[in-house]
């Protein structure tokens, strides 16, 4: 069995667990997928959360993708890091470099099994602050800085491709060089408060091509996970996974302990249960019978008969179901414009799911001021798990062996 089809049908242990600790954040990013911002007071405590380290470490999950709201602003976050690196579970976190002073630098580059992801849209004010707010664009630049200044060998600078920034891409690796970080870049997806802005954001059919031209002549230096296996149907597979992982290697930890199958798909739909209940998080992974239904095999349903469906899988999960469209359909962003045929042939009765979390500070989903697109926009340490190639000489955990 070649090794894309072990992730097809699951593994024994994720290969990528994305942990969100905490829904509170200092910003308020239009495009948030959690919709961050106000802590939940239900959120796991600190022996709680190190309950879940000691799972992963008996699981042999080798690396966790921690994230939030903003992680570095729970006050046990440093506790956390510190706990999970010495129970031999690596860190790699996002961060939008607001606790990054000179002296967490410097902590950080002494420390073994950390990475940081320090989080950037726009590469210019301009048109990162006009997404992320006022400042935050200074921000993750001091802390680049300080990283830089410490000695921290390759952050990772990771951006979220807007239709505003995509003809930033150069700008945005050049900002990456310049400080010894490596360049990752993400796709949009309509999820949290991005479902909200997904018309106005993300990027043209025009902007789609740009992208994968571009990936295929930057892509061996710049890390994408399986943001872009869509991309794919234009032609030449993009490097990266290029599947769906969702339930099979990766799911999401949130703040509460829910489990769901994608980090992009905070929905009812796609939890699998709770580390609270009995069994834990290692209950969840292998005895849902939503991860068992996942891991099954997949019909590829209106897709199978297009002659690109090996190549881009039928597209992202969370984009087909929080634009409303069948999850064995196309993505509403397919090169073949078939995602485009198939968001017109929708009715006005066609329901839009919307995320069941929701702790944003400021107004009403749905009713937050329209974000206009008229910006004039300017034209080692070695890669850690979610990565391109997160099992290279390591054995591989197979499901039922």
């Amino acid at each position: 069995m070649k090794l894309v089809e072990h992730f097809q049908y699951g593994l024994n242990s994720p290969i990528c667990l994305t942990w969100e600790l905490t829904y509170a954040c200092n910003l308020a990013c239009v495009h948030c997928l959690s919709s961050s911002g106000r802590r939940d007071p239900r959120e796991l405590t600190t022996d709680e959360c190190k309950a879940v380290v000691d799972e992963l470490q008996r699981m042999q999950v080798f690396y966790v993708n921690v994230g939030g709201g903003e992680p570095t602003v729970r006050p046990d976050f440093w506790e956390l890091l510190d706990y999970a690196i010495s129970h031999d579970v690596g860190v790699k976190f996002s961060t939008n470099g607001v606790k990054l002073d000179k002296a967490r630098a410097r902590q950080l580059a002494a420390t073994d099994y950390v990475d940081v992801q320090i989080s950037l849209d726009g590469a210019t004010p301009e048109v990162n602050d006009h997404v992320r707010g006022p400042g935050s664009y200074a921000t993750a630049m001091r802390a680049l800085e300080n990283l830089a200044e410490a000695g921290f060998v390759q952050p990772k600078l990771s951006v979220v491709m807007t239709r505003q920034n995509v003809d930033q891409l150069d700008e945005f690796k050049n900002i990456a060089d310049k400080f010894g970080a490596q360049l990752r870049i993400t796709r949009l997806r309509p999820s949290g408060r991005g479902a909200d802005v997904w018309d106005e954001l993300h990027p043209t059919p025009g902007q789609q091509r740009q992208m994968y031209d571009w990936l295929l002549a930057n892509g061996d230096k710049v890390l994408t996970g399986d943001s872009f296996f869509h991309l794919s149907a234009y032609g030449e597979a993009l490097p990266g996974l290029n599947l769906c992982g969702a339930g099979r290697v990766v799911c999401l930890i949130d703040p509460v302990g829910d489990v769901y199958a994608c980090p992009f798909a905070i929905h009812e739909n796609f939890l699998a249960g709770n580390v609270r209940s009995p069994g834990g998080f290692e209950g969840v992974w292998r005895d849902s019978e939503l991860f068992a239904d996942l891991r099954r095999p997949q019909t590829g349903g209106a897709c199978s008969s297009c002659m690109h469906y090996d190549s881009c899988q039928g597209g992202c999960m969370a984009a087909k179901f929080f634009t409303g469209l069948p999850l064995d359909g196309p993505d509403p962003e397919c090169v073949r414009g078939f995602g485009e045929q198939a968001l017109a042939a929708r009715s006005d009765e066609t329901a839009i799911p919307k995320s069941d979390v929701d702790h944003s500070r400021s107004a009403p989903r749905n009713s937050r001021t329209p974000v206009w697109l008229s910006l004039s926009v300017p034209q080692k340490r070695p890669d850690r798990a979610c990565d391109e190639n997160p099992l290279a000489g390591m054995p591989v955990p197979v499901a039922g062996s």
